[in-house]
């Protein structure tokens, strides 16, 4: 079993939730632009300390309630967050013991649900492993399951569930403020009517067994189809006079399926929306040089194949977008285009991910800016390498004519692994060439490196 910074031992968690993205990895194709990513990455890293690296299995029941002679599932999950593979074969069988409230134990055995096979979990993976195992004839009430030999009890009410008194009974109580001040009886206080509403307590609290997840409102399906676009940051420069330069980001996806793995062509359809600016904060008013602002309507997969070990993956975003600085006459800029931008990654056994994603654009209705693309060509080279809840490094060429080009290169580091212990990154990025802004388009910009946060890298 695993154990902190030690693949091959194991830490046993009590049965909680946990989950962690699935890293992708790879090395280094197009060698000169990783290795500005890495001087540029790396010299960010080495302002932060590292966390302590660990590995473990967490367990859980399938279900609060199950009759005597019924199957239930334990289900483990085996997460890796060592600097190593981890190397693991899940026993076949389990030993169970059964605890009543009174102190009688019972044994039986859980069964691997298929064949047990050595697992060998990439840095930063999860597995999920079954085992089934049938409720003891006599185990009666309640009854507090545990893995033999692990610090695990999980909870299990086998009563019949009409007259359950933990499964099938609501709880018609009001919430405690647990830990708050006790009155003069000793008894804790109830916690106020209106912080109980606003974190989803009712009157009555559902059974265990019948609780389920309400039917989604309107509001929150509309919340929910909100998710993460481009990056997201805010930085800062003193080339040239202090200046910020950020950008926002999200996408809307226009039809969500019940079931995720529904692959009908219009649950991949989204609205996109990225908003850019370049701000000057040496100015006498503090004016936004430029903002670009940039609708998109496109349809993405980022796994339309995947390989047989899941280490190779390809995807594919296609659609239109247009670009416009929002202003009139002389300073007015739109540009249109169709693009299509396939993808591949790779991911390898140290739990880093390297994606390439070339965008290929089309432009259309550019009369205001008929020149466009001899500045920001007709491609987007966009390089990616990240590791699993620590550095990510990116990068971004752009090819014109006549030798205009431009460069962009990224490097962003968790705050969860500095001092601040905080959500987000410390965002860094250098910036030359020709484009930095719309209204600019046709101007070069001397290299500059801005420093700030970031909230999706």
């Amino acid at each position: 079993m695993p154990q902190r910074g030690n693949p091959a031992a194991a830490v046993m968690v009590q049965c909680v939730d946990v989950t962690f993205i699935a890293a992708r990895a790879a090395n280094a194709p197009m060698k000169a632009l990783l290795k500005a990513l890495g001087c540029l990455g790396w010299s960010l890293a080495g302002l932060v300390g590292m966390s302590q690296a660990f590995a473990g299995i967490t367990y859980q029941l399938d279900t609060a309630h199950a009759a005597a002679g019924e199957t239930i599932r334990v289900k483990g999950v085996l997460f890796n967050d060592t600097n190593n593979v981890l190397s693991w074969k899940p026993p076949a069988t389990l030993i169970l013991q059964w605890r009543s409230a009174d102190g009688q134990a019972l044994r039986s055995l859980a069964y691997l649900d298929s064949p047990a096979q050595r697992i060998e979990l990439p840095i930063n993976n999860f597995a999920a492993i079954r085992w089934r195992a049938v409720v003891p004839k006599t185990a009666k009430g309640l009854q507090a399951v545990n893995i033999e030999g692990e610090p695990v009890l999980l909870a299990l009410d086998t009563s019949p569930l009409e007259r359950s008194p933990i499964a099938g009974t609501p709880a018609n109580t009001p919430v405690l403020d647990a830990g708050g001040a006790p009155r003069t009886d000793g008894v804790e206080p109830l916690l106020p009517e209106n912080i109980a509403s606003a974190v989803g307590a009712k009157a009555q609290g559902p059974a265990p067994d019948t609780a389920q997840i309400t039917a989604t409102s309107g509001f929150e399906r509309f919340r929910t189809s909100f998710s993460t676009f481009e990056p997201v940051y805010f930085d800062f420069g003193n080339k040239g006079g202090a200046n910020a330069r950020f950008q926002v980001s999200l996408k809307y996806r226009l039809a969500t399926p019940p079931n995720e793995a529904d692959t009908h062509f219009g649950n991949h359809l989204y609205l996109g929306y990225t908003q850019t600016s370049l701000w000057d904060l040496s100015g006498e008013s503090k004016p936004f040089i430029d903002t670009t602002y940039n609708p998109s309507l496109f349809w993405q997969k980022d796994r339309l194949w995947e390989s047989p070990r899941k280490d190779w993956h390809a995807g594919l975003t296609a659609g239109v977008e247009h670009k416009s600085n929002g202003k009139s006459g002389a300073d007015s800029r739109s540009v249109n285009d169709f693009f299509i931008e396939p993808s591949i990654g790779h991911r390898f056994d140290d739990g880093s991910s390297l994606s390439f994603s070339p965008r290929v654009k089309a432009y259309f209705s550019k009369s205001e800016n008929p020149d466009y693309a001899n500045y920001a060509g007709y491609v987007d080279w966009k390089l990616r390498w990240a590791q699993d809840h620590g550095l990510v490094l990116s990068g971004l060429y752009r090819q014109g004519s006549a030798g205009r080009n431009a460069v962009q290169l990224e490097a962003a580091w968790p705050l969860r692994r500095t001092f601040l212990n905080m959500d987000g990154y410390l965002h860094a990025q250098y910036f030359q060439g020709y484009g930095e802004t719309l209204l600019g388009y046709r101007e070069r910009s001397s290299p500059q490196i801005r420093i700030g946060l970031s909230l999706v890298p």
